[in-house]
């Protein structure tokens, strides 16, 4: 059989080879991430999958390569997308904690207390910026509440700046509060 012949038993172990790479460079984009982040026992769990997934996938590729070279493009393809598949897994999971840092000309008290009402704590410095006095919001929250955040500061504020930056440890945290439970959650509501 020429190299590149694709036969429909290659393209089923190619297609197969592609999308448990895609698995499995996800897991370890997901295991990285973990790691900086000191989530030891994610880390220690990911790693453990994405190995076994990948000794499956590699003895399949070094057993059948001389007869089918084809699938080391399979196993390339499946690297790439894993890769890009594995960033937006991570960017939808949104793990972790951000730092916050609005910088607000005018509006720094509507801005406080609204952030505040909405259950996110913030720290105000103020200081000088180019064109005068500024107040700097300072905010932890976790990464996926960031977007809704971002919604609150620019409906008061569009012309508010913004900057954030990744958070390490962090020690003490106020979530946003729920709402109160309505309808047949309030049956299970304990007084």
């Amino acid at each position: 059989m020429p190299p590149f012949e694709l036969s429909l038993m290659t393209i089923g172990a190619g297609l197969l080879i592609f999308c448990a790479r895609i698995v499995d460079v996800s897991l370890g984009t997901l295991r990285t991430i973990s790691i900086v982040q000191g989530r030891k026992w994610m880390a220690f769990w990911l790693g453990f999958f994405e190995v076994i997934l990948w000794l499956i996938v590699i003895s399949t590729v070094i057993n059948r390569i001389q007869e089918s070279p084809v699938l080391g493009i399979f196993y390339a393809l499946g690297f790439a997308t894993g890769n890009m598949v594995g960033i937006e897994l991570e960017h939808w999971l949104a793990m972790g904690h951000i730092i916050l840092r609005v910088i607000s000309r005018e509006h720094c008290k509507e801005l406080t207390n609204c952030i505040r009402v909405n259950g996110f704590s913030v720290t105000v410095f103020h200081g000088e910026g180019k064109d005068g006095p500024v107040a700097e919001l300072y905010i932890v929250c976790r990464r996926r509440d960031m977007k809704s955040l971002l919604r609150l500061v620019h409906d008061i504020d569009p012309g508010a700046f913004y900057v954030t930056e990744q958070a390490g440890a962090v020690s003490k945290m106020y979530r946003p509060t729920m709402q109160q439970a309505t309808g047949w959650r309030a049956i299970f509501k304990k007084k």
